[in-house]
């Protein structure tokens, strides 16, 4: 049995690692969690039977400790990364961290060196998509040839109209000079699966895209502030109160409050930045963004993140030389077109795993493979290298700070190869002022 220690009980920590290791008992142990919030910290804490001196409420006092597991998953906010990853390291632990690595593109390189710097230990980015049946799918298809050469591909992230809202018009990521530019935060997923899938490094990229909608020009006369005192609560497809008092215990309102009540989320809604109007905030990321890659094997690639879409989903077509390949994440299906035959063949993939949630069965694939690779480092003899390992993982940081950059400045950006942090470099951690 492998021993993990979370640093970062949130969302993704608190909800979805503890999850797994929760139900995971005969193969891993949770020994220990740092985290500020006293009610998250309290609920994992009462979950894994953890003991007060197995508690901390600041990293610092956990990595201070003797080891006290095999491994550290580090969910904390973005900017935090860098700082934990290097001590996790350094104090001889395992780990696995939240994608982005960092939201600061130097810290891309210096985790590159941290991962040199310490061979024998497994140093892993959660990029789950790489995990799920549907984009294993996609590539097992390729790599058999059956669409020929690849020449170029169409790929879509449909964020979805209150996933937007919630997340970068009124949430934690609505801050680019704070937190991360939305093609980071939310896509470096994204330009992985497009790394992943077509076996080659990005060259050149451009990207276009603004903040054009959620401004506060854009609020309609006689709006109020907060959506509970406004009279266009029906009409109004971001109105804070349809997305949260209709998802009570569920995502997104079980991010708002603890308090899984219609009184907790009226309270939330009256007192935080989640009940405000979306014309009304200090969010400055893009929401709309369309990037055109350039592979050195010669594929080329667009990529399209929309806030404007009524699902949150992924959708997707390969083109090839003798084929075509379409696939809809959200609907587990992907489609062979052959062009010689005029053959479809339809693939289900949601029978590839039974009884997955989160990112299409991603989540529990980077769990599963995350413990598996810790069992042969711990009680093996040699540690082998995670399918998104720290080193793997970097390079789609680097072209989404290249996208970035292309859009801010209307350039195209050229990449090479060698460390992140001989590429360009924006400015500070002004990086998606808009």
């Amino acid at each position: 049995m492998v021993r993990i220690a979370l640093i970062g009980a949130g969302q993704r920590g608190g909800d979805v690692y503890s999850d797994f290791i929760s139900r995971h008992g005969e193969e891993t142990v949770l020994t220990a969690v740092a985290e500020p919030d006293e009610v998250r910290r309290r609920i994992v804490a009462e979950r894994h039977k953890l003991q007060p001196d197995q508690v901390f409420d600041d990293w610092r006092l956990l990595l201070e400790q003797e080891k006290m597991a095999d491994a550290v998953i580090i969910a904390t906010n973005d900017d935090m990364h860098f700082c934990v990853v290097e001590k996790a390291l350094e104090k001889g632990y395992h780990v696995l961290v939240e994608k982005p690595m960092s939201n600061r593109e130097d810290e891309i390189g210096k985790m590159e060196q941290l991962a040199d710097a310490h061979p024998d230990q497994i140093f892993a980015v959660s990029h789950v998509l790489r995990y799920t049946p549907f984009f294993r799918t996609i590539k097992e298809v390729l790599d058999r040839g059956e669409i020929g050469e690849l020449i170029s591909i169409a790929h879509n992230e449909n964020v979805g109209y209150y996933h937007m809202a919630h997340s970068y018009v009124r949430g934690n990521w609505r801050d680019g000079r704070k937190t991360s530019p939305i093609i980071l935060a939310k896509s470096c997923h994204d330009i992985d699966i497009l790394l992943y899938l077509t076996g080659s490094h990005c060259r050149r990229v451009s990207s276009f895209g603004s903040l054009k909608h959620f401004q506060r020009e854009k609020m309609p006369e006689g709006a109020a502030q907060r959506c509970l005192d406004c009279t266009f609560q029906e009409e109004c497809p971001y109105s804070a109160v349809k997305i949260y008092s209709d998802n009570i215990e569920d995502w997104p309102a079980n991010v708002i409050t603890r308090e899984h009540t219609k009184e907790g989320i009226r309270k939330a809604l009256r007192e935080t930045d989640y009940g405000k109007c979306v014309y009304q905030l200090d969010n400055n990321v893009a929401d709309h963004q369309v990037t055109i890659l350039e592979f050195e094997n010669g594929v080329c690639a667009t990529f399209h993140l929309s806030g404007f879409t009524h699902s949150i989903s992924r959708t997707i077509k390969l083109m090839g030389s003798r084929g075509e390949i379409r696939g809809d994440m959200e609907k587990n299906q992907v489609e062979v077109y052959h062009f010689a035959t005029g053959a479809v063949r339809t693939i289900d993939t949601s029978a590839a795993k039974e009884g997955h949630v989160g990112h299409g069965g991603g989540d529990e694939g980077l769990m599963e493979e995350f413990v598996q690779s810790l069992e042969r480092a711990v009680f093996g003899t040699e540690k082998e290298q995670m399918t998104s390992s720290a080193r793997i993982s970097a390079e789609s940081h680097k072209v989404a700070f290249a996208a970035e950059r292309a859009r801010v400045e209307g350039v195209v950006v050229q990449l090479k190869s060698g460390p992140a942090e001989d590429q360009f470099r924006l400015p500070g951690r002004d990086i998606c002022s808009v």
